[in-house]
Formats: C-alpha cells, sequence, structure tokens
C-alpha cells in the first residue's frame, strides 16, 4: 500500500494553481474533476502543466543513438544534470544518446499535499541496490512517446496500470552519469485507491510516496560538492522517513524531484541548483561518464 505520513513536513494549505478553477464553468470543472479522484485541484495542476513547454533539445527528432548502458535499461544514477548544462548535448552528430523516460507520478494526499510515487530498488540488484528511483527505463520499440515508455514501465516494475495516470507534460531532459538521457514525464494518478502497489521482486523491493514540497525546501536536505573536468557541480541528498523506515533520495533521482516541485510550485528551491555548464567533451566513447 502506499504509505502515508505519521509526521509530516510541514504543506501549503492550497495548491499556487487553484486560480486557474476560477475562470473554468462549474459543469466543466465537476466533469474534470471526476477523472481526477473528484480533486479541483488535480484538475488545475493538470491545466497548469499542461501550458508547461520544455526546451527542445538539437535531437529531439534523432533516430540514430548511441549505445551507452546503465544499470540494466533503468534510470538510476549517482549524478544528472539537465541537458542544456552539457555542450555534448549541443552536437547532436557527434552524440546521440540513448532515451529513456521516468515516470513522475503525482496524487493528492490526505492531508491535502501533493505527492510522488517513488520505489526501493532490490537489495539483490548487482547495481544500485537499495537506491532510490522513480519508476523508468529505456524507450523500446512499441513505446508511441515518452509517456508511453514511462507508464509502460510504471507498470512492468510496481503494477500501476497507465489508464489510472493522465499524462500531463514533460519536462526538460536529463544527462545521467553514463550519459543516458533521460525524460522525466509529469502524470496524475486520478484514483489513488485503485491503485494497489504489486512491485516486480526482481527490480523493486518497496513503493512509497512522499510530499513533492520537500525537493524545494531546505529541511532534511545536504549537499556534496564534486568536480569533473575542472568543473564543480553539487550533488543534493534528502533524507526521508515514513513508518519508521529511512529513505536517502539522491542524485539523479533527486535532481529530477527538484525540478518536477520547481515547475509545479512556480518558485525556485532556496537553494543552488548549479546545473554546471560542462566544457566540450572531445570524445565521447562507451565508458565516458561523470565522476
Amino acid at each position: 500500500m502506499i504509505s502515508i505520513l505519521r509526521r509530516r513536513l510541514p504543506i501549503t494549505t492550497s495548491f499556487p494553481y487553484i486560480s486557474i478553477l476560477t475562470a473554468t464553468p462549474a459543469k466543466l470543472m465537476d466533469s474534470a474533476a471526476n477523472s481526477f479522484g473528484g480533486s479541483h485541484s488535480l484538475v488545475a495542476l493538470a491545466q497548469q502543466l499542461r501550458h508547461y513547454k520544455a526546451p527542445r533539445m538539437p535531437f529531439d527528432d534523432d533516430s540514430e543513438e548511441a549505445t551507452f548502458e546503465e544499470s540494466a535499461g533503468k534510470v538510476v544514477s549517482q549524478v544528472g544534470v539537465v541537458e542544456s548544462a552539457t555542450p555534448i548535448s549541443r552536437d547532436p552528430q557527434r552524440f546521440r544518446p540513448k532515451r529513456a523516460a521516468v515516470l513522475i507520478c503525482l496524487f493528492q494526499g490526505e492531508a491535502g499535499d501533493l505527492r510522488v510515487i517513488l520505489t526501493k530498488r532490490s537489495s539483490t540488484l548487482s547495481t544500485h541496490s537499495g537506491e532510490i528511483a522513480l519508476p523508468g527505463g529505456k524507450a523500446e520499440e512499441g513505446d508511441k512517446d515518452d509517456g508511453d515508455t514511462a507508464t509502460r514501465e510504471a507498470h512492468e516494475e510496481i503494477g500501476l496500470d497507465p489508464a489510472l495516470v493522465n499524462v500531463v507534460t514533460v519536462l526538460e531532459p536529463f544527462l545521467s552519469k553514463h550519459l543516458l538521457r533521460v525524460v522525466p514525464v509529469i502524470g496524475i494518478l486520478n484514483d489513488k485507491e485503485s491503485f494497489k502497489p504489486a512491485p516486480n521482486p526482481d527490480e523493486v523491493e518497496a513503493v512509497f510516496d512522499a510530499p513533492l514540497e520537500m525537493f524545494i525546501k531546505d529541511e532534511n536536505r545536504r549537499v556534496e560538492e564534486r568536480e569533473w573536468m575542472g568543473n564543480k557541480y553539487l550533488i543534493h541528498f534528502f533524507d526521508y522517513e515514513t513508518e519508521n523506515k529511512k529513505f536517502l533520495i539522491w542524485g539523479l533521482t533527486a535532481g529530477i524531484l527538484i525540478k518536477a516541485a520547481s515547475v509545479v510550485y512556480q518558485r525556485p528551491p532556496p537553494f543552488p541548483e548549479q546545473n554546471p555548464i560542462f566544457k566540450i567533451l572531445e570524445n565521447v566513447e562507451k565508458d565516458t561518464a561523470l565522476p
């Protein structure tokens, strides 16, 4: 079952996008709310996010891709930066990264806060075991788009029926440690009571949820500074506890959730994200990676 916080972080009493409701006819809003578990706040959120346009990258419509591998097609990495911060993304003739997508599945908690579904990877996995991740993985031939990839992977990993998720937008892609192009897909869970987590034991040890707003707050956060090719950058770590279980959310997953929370709540975090402008890589090869 999706966990409910016993000790919650401070939350806002209403979402910042609630004003959209006043411009919508009541009957239309009621009809739309039925698709989101009766929540007008989620309807307003969906309307807001559908207007969001992520920056386009030079190879948004590419067909030739590199074959970099990461964690057997899953999206887990200690490092991840927005693609626009990396000059390698501006030279599509030299580098076309493999594409993947993760699902940022949001729903309204019992206290009215906005929450996101996360997973803990199985402790038996040979790579990134026990780490926290968003459902997701590499695109497959039958996927129509990034939303299809993200919802398919969520169904395979945690039993989330794609019919329960309304995909509303995608964020700017991130590049992972092994230069995998990761597209964050934001979807809204329209009926959380119908979602009964069924984690794939080969991949997922636990399914839980956390308040999205915590990723643009300075509470329960720490940071490490690292350097690559003469550029310093930050890796964020968020400590989270629920039902006497402790989780550490960091690296690429934390970076994606910081960006998602900034877009949803329409305000930047009170700490520097520090997405660096990396120097141009002269050679991008199979083993090229962030440290």
